[in-house]
């Protein structure tokens, strides 16, 4: 019986431990929902404090009747004895006194029913304020949570990154030492080309101004310093005129 109570109570501990998680995995929906029944709650109090304040008006009104008629009936009584009707003069009366005791029977009723509304007004706006707090403060938790399921996923995005990065970084490597293999490889051959073509003993001879084609700014200045030539046609059948004896 002890084993079987043991695993009795290891069930019922896995079975609540899932049961929490359940909860605290959906908590902020539990909170939400719990909100909107508040709300209902609250509607369902206002219905009722509505309810009652008509309630309350009707007896006020009916008070109200009541007076009046007892007004209407006093002066009637009064008219009645003074022509000598004592009968419905008392006819009368007995209908003011009916009239009084529904007065006085129905007058604590209706503050009561003040009492009542002023009551449930205070109760309606303390649980508003309650609500109202509570829907500020799970607005909070929500940003917080949202906050911090961002910052977990920057960091777990950030560790991927680092690692990608990383090897992205591997792989330029890998190009740059390829390009600069196969740049050697290209010097190489192009060089091979010039030993066999004789180009590279060409580019010497031009660099040493011994080929022709080789031309340097101090080339270009000297040629431009010198005096222009003006070399002069003789015309077909014109003299040329002779010079001047010394």
């Amino acid at each position: 019986m002890s084993m079987l109570r043991k695993l009795s109570a290891l069930f019922r501990g896995t079975a609540h431990d899932a049961a929490q998680g359940v909860v605290d995995a959906n908590a902020l929906k539990i909170l939400d929902q719990e909100i909107r029944d508040a709300d209902n709650a609250q509607g369902k109090a206002r219905d009722d404090l509505a309810g009652l304040v008509a309630r309350r008006r009707m007896a006020e009104n009916e008070m109200a009747s009541f007076r009046d008629q007892i007004a209407k009936y006093e002066s009637s009584a009064r008219t009645a004895l003074a022509q000598g009707k004592t009968d419905l003069a008392r006819e009368v009366a007995a209908r003011i006194a009916e009239l009084e005791v529904e007065i006085t029977s129905r007058s604590p009723l209706i503050e009561d029913m003040k009492t009542a509304e002023t009551r449930l007004r205070t109760a309606i706006a303390a649980t508003d304020q309650k609500i109202e707090t509570l829907r500020r403060e799970i607005d909070i938790v929500k940003v917080n949570d949202s906050v911090q399921r961002a910052q977990t996923s920057v960091a777990l995005n950030s560790a991927g990154a680092h690692s990608r990065i990383g090897s992205a970084a591997d792989s330029l490597q890998r190009i740059k030492q390829r390009q600069a293999i196969q740049e050697e490889k290209l010097n190489a051959s192009q060089a091979l080309e010039d030993r066999r073509t004789g180009a590279d003993l060409d580019a010497k001879l031009r660099e040493a101004g011994i080929l022709p084609g080789h031309s340097s700014a101090d080339d270009v200045l000297a040629r431009l310093s010198q005096p222009e030539v003006t070399v002069v046609t003789p015309r077909i059948g014109q003299a040329t005129p002779d010079k001047d004896p010394a």
